[in-house]
């Protein structure tokens, strides 16, 4: 079962550029832990809200996470409160159906994207 942790941060006007450098200069801790799989950071297209994604392979995985030392670490330096229009929203999913691409034959090339 792979569980998908999303997290909805309402970003305050003008602190968009000194949220999106956090996350550039980000050490990371999360992706040495046992079961992580892989996150995201979204940007919003519409909206305030940018979502933090990540993907685990079990919710212990993920509870472990977050009573883990890198998880204080990596939460420790938080922005001030000015930075937020709101609150937080934690979702957590667990993953049901998913499809990727199917690789290109062996000797076949992919189609061309008009």
């Amino acid at each position: 079962m792979v569980v998908v942790v999303s997290n909805r941060i309402p970003v305050a006007k003008g602190w968009e550029a000194e949220f999106e450098r956090r996350w550039a200069e980000r050490k990371w801790l999360i992706a040495q832990l046992p079961g992580f799989l892989r996150t995201e950071v979204l940007k919003p297209l519409k909206g305030d809200y940018y979502v933090v994604m990540t993907h685990w392979r079990s919710m212990k995985d993920f509870e472990a996470w977050t009573e883990s030392p890198a998880f204080g670490e990596a939460h420790a330096n938080a922005p001030p409160k000015e930075a937020f229009a709101g609150p937080n929203v934690l979702e957590m999913h667990e993953v049901i159906a998913a499809k990727e691409p199917e690789p290109p034959a062996k000797g076949k090339r992919a189609a061309k994207r008009s």
